[in-house]
């Protein structure tokens, strides 16, 4: 089992200590998200640093499994949409302007550096925002059963935060996010996955959405849709994640 180093560190952004554990010693620093609700160590309960331990034990990769602030944001379904929208903005800028950097440090990166993103259910629609809203941060990212259809936690995009943390409507307006850098990347620098199978039916719908609203706009995406088979867990979840791994990294 692939040990990782655990991390407990304070956010500015967020007015608190935030936790998150890094697996492997060199390589691509890979942001890594949890499913909706989810926190840092479900990578590791769920056996994903294993899915793909050769490419951390040769040093192609180093994943940095974050935190999440859902219940305050996402799931927050009792406070009014603008704080929930708030709480996401203020998670999206930890994430990118403060764990990024810091992830950059750990990782002994050299000057120019950029990381991947990747995430599960909800953590994939935060990597694909990470990687859309900050492409010279973001060099691509891997959505695996993603969720990106974000009124139904945030309301309507119709809110300036809830358009600038809705993918599907923010890529529909101009100058929110930098379309001529995302469509210089190759295919596969964004990748999105879902299956057919069990609880997978909103991921498959947000996922084919995704991809076609990215290639409307003229941006790359490769995009699966595995089989009948493949459920919403962290068991097929693992195996995108090695595949799709060892293709970008290997």
């Amino acid at each position: 089992m692939i040990q990782g180093t655990y991390y407990k560190e304070w956010s500015r952004m967020l007015g608190r200590d935030m936790e998150f554990k890094v697996y492997g010693h060199a390589g691509t620093p890979v942001l890594a998200l949890p499913a909706r609700g989810g926190r840092f160590y479900d990578w590791e309960n769920n056996g994903m640093p294993d899915a793909i331990a050769p490419l951390l034990n040769e040093g192609k990769v180093q994943l940095f499994c974050a935190d999440s602030i859902d219940a305050e944001s996402l799931l927050a379904g009792d406070t009014a949409p603008r704080r929930r929208a708030e709480m996401q903005e203020k998670y999206f800028n930890y994430l990118t302007s403060e764990l990024a950097p810091r992830i950059l440090t750990l990782n002994g990166a050299k000057k120019d550096t950029m990381l991947w993103a990747v995430g599960v259910d909800t953590g994939a629609y935060q990597a694909v925002n990470c990687r859309l809203r900050r492409p010279e941060v973001f060099a691509g990212a891997i959505g695996l059963s993603g969720l990106y259809d974000v009124r139904r936690f945030l309301g309507n995009a119709a809110d300036d935060l809830v358009l600038r943390n809705a993918p599907l409507a923010s890529l529909a307006e101009e100058g929110l996010v930098d379309k001529k850098l995302l469509a210089k990347a190759e295919e596969n620098a964004l990748l999105l996955c879902a299956g057919q199978g069990s609880y997978e039916g909103d991921a498959l719908v947000d996922t084919q959405a995704m991809a076609d609203t990215l290639t409307g706009c003229g941006l790359p995406v490769h995009l699966e849709v595995w089989g009948s088979d493949v459920s919403h867990n962290w068991y097929w979840w693992g195996k995108e994640l090695n595949l799709f791994a060892a293709r970008v990294f290997g």
